[in-house]
C-alpha cells in the first residue's frame, strides 16, 4: 500500500497512460498527395466548409525531453469531400513551434474517404534535421494504424480540440 501511495505522489496524474516524454513519433506513409511549398499559416479552416472545426495543438520535444523551438510542421489533408487540392494550397499549410516547442493549427475536421480513416498528414522537421513524415489519426476511427499516432480529442464549445505531442530524435 505504501508503494502505491508513493507512486501517486511522485508520478503526476496527467502522466498516467501517456507515452514517456522521450518516446519518438513513428513515421507513416506520405501518400501520393504531398505538395511542397505550402504557405506559412496557422489556419487551414474554410468559412464555407460544412465540416466541423478542429484545433490541433501540442508540443515538439527531443528524445531527451527538451522543447524544440523553430520546428516546421507541414500539414496537408483532404477537404470535406475527401479530395486533396493538387493545384493550389487548400488544406495545406506550415506552422512553426514557438520557444516552448508549442504549435497550434486551426482546420476543418477531415472526413474518412475511400476506405481510409480520418487523418491529417504532417512532415515535422527541426532546423537542420531530417523530416519525419507521418499521419495523425482520430480515436475509434483507425483500424490497424499505429496507436501512438492517435490524437487525444475533447470538445470545447462548438469546436473539437485535438492534442498531439511529437518526439524527434
Amino acid at each position: 500500500m505504501k508503494a502505491a501511495v508513493v507512486f501517486f505522489l511522485v508520478v503526476p496524474f496527467a502522466a498516467l497512460g501517456q507515452p514517456p516524454c522521450g518516446a519518438l513519433t513513428p513515421s507513416d506513409i506520405e501518400g501520393p498527395y504531398y505538395k511542397a511549398g505550402a504557405p506559412l499559416r496557422a489556419s487551414l479552416a474554410e468559412a464555407g466548409s460544412k465540416a466541423e472545426k478542429l484545433v490541433l495543438a501540442g508540443t515538439v520535444r527531443s528524445a531527451d525531453c527538451k522543447s524544440l523551438a523553430g520546428v516546421t510542421l507541414d500539414f496537408w489533408q483532404a477537404d470535406e469531400n475527401g479530395e486533396y487540392d493538387n493545384r493550389g494550397y487548400r488544406y495545406r499549410g506550415v506552422v512553426k513551434t514557438d520557444e516552448q516547442g508549442r504549435y497550434r493549427l486551426e482546420t476543418n475536421l477531415p472526413p474518412p474517404y475511400m476506405g481510409r480513416p480520418r487523418h491529417i498528414h504532417v512532415k515535422v522537421q527541426r532546423p537542420g534535421g531530417q523530416a519525419l513524415t507521418t499521419q495523425l489519426y482520430f480515436p475509434g476511427e483507425s483500424r490497424s494504424e499505429n496507436a501512438a499516432l492517435v490524437v487525444k480529442v475533447e470538445r470545447q464549445g462548438g469546436v473539437r480540440s485535438a492534442t498531439f505531442d511529437f518526439g524527434l530524435p
